[in-house]
């Protein structure tokens, strides 16, 4: 039977899953996506991601890879989506190169950090946020942006279980915007580590509200030391937006969070 390297697009309610990487126990995206794929298939296969999101993190624009049958196109997006339930969708589905692995093969991802600001906290799109009673100082939390990009040693933004043989990423970009009520932190980087963006946003958010200074940021990033930091920001407020491969014919845009409404993002 022929075989063919298959990478697809999802987009997923981080919300309703345990992340995205199959486990013992709780119900995982890679679950759910592996069982629907099989039905199409016919057998099983197993699927490997450009980011193992953890529970609660969204995707708007998630890569996964595998080698399966072939199938017209169609039958990997309609066919999936018809199996798949209600908190995951296959946005596209494209033919890849022979070794082509969404994980090893990207060269950069980008995630946003989305606040809100609401008091009362709406109870519609509470799970698609992470809301404040309090305004945040954008202008402030842009200029303590900045310290961090570049390479650097990210140990005191770096979960204590986190396994990477290294703390060194590089950011390519981070900024922080306003958009009305909501605020977005929006990075990119060659690679993250464990909680990473999350561990940024929980810093950030304190210089927005004016609990840290501007320059205590960089102080925490010479510091080396994930005790000094702010608390990890939850992970309801975290999507992966985009993803970039020298070697996959698709240009993967960005696709911004459904609950910022229209815009256009560089």
């Amino acid at each position: 039977m022929s075989r063919e390297t298959i990478a697809l697009g999802l987009e997923y309610l981080g919300t309703a899953f345990h992340g995205f990487q199959s486990q013992r126990g709780p119900t995982t995206v890679q679950d759910i996506l592996e069982k629907a794929l099989a039905r199409v298939a016919g057998e099983a296969l197993r699927v490997t991601a450009a980011g193992r999101t953890d529970a609660g993190v969204h995707a708007t624009h998630q890569v996964v890879s595998f080698t399966g049958p072939r199938r017209p196109l169609s039958a990997w997006v309609k066919g999936v989506n018809s199996e798949i339930g209600d908190n995951v969708a296959v946005i596209w589905a494209e033919r890849a190169s022979e070794g082509f692995n969404a994980r090893r093969s990207a060269v950069r991802r980008r995630y946003m950090y989305v606040f809100g600001e609401a008091d009362p906290r709406p109870a519609i799109g509470n799970d698609l946020a992470y809301w404040q009673t309090n305004i945040l100082d954008v202008e402030r939390m842009e200029v303590a942006a900045q310290i961090l990009v570049g390479e650097h040693d990210f140990s005191s933004f770096r979960a204590a279980q986190c396994q990477a043989p290294t703390p060194n990423r590089r950011i390519e970009k981070l900024t922080v915007s306003r958009n009305g009520r909501m605020v977005v932190i929006d990075t990119v980087a060659n690679a993250f580590l464990m909680h990473m963006v999350r561990n940024i946003a929980g810093t950030l958010k304190q210089v927005g509200l004016g609990v840290l200074g501007i320059g205590e940021v960089s102080t925490l990033l010479a510091a080396r030391n994930r005790s000094l930091a702010a608390p990890t920001a939850p992970p309801h407020g975290l999507y992966l937006v985009q993803v970039t491969y020298p070697d996959l014919s698709r240009t993967i845009e960005v696709r911004c969070p459904v609950i910022l409404g229209p815009q256009v993002i560089d």
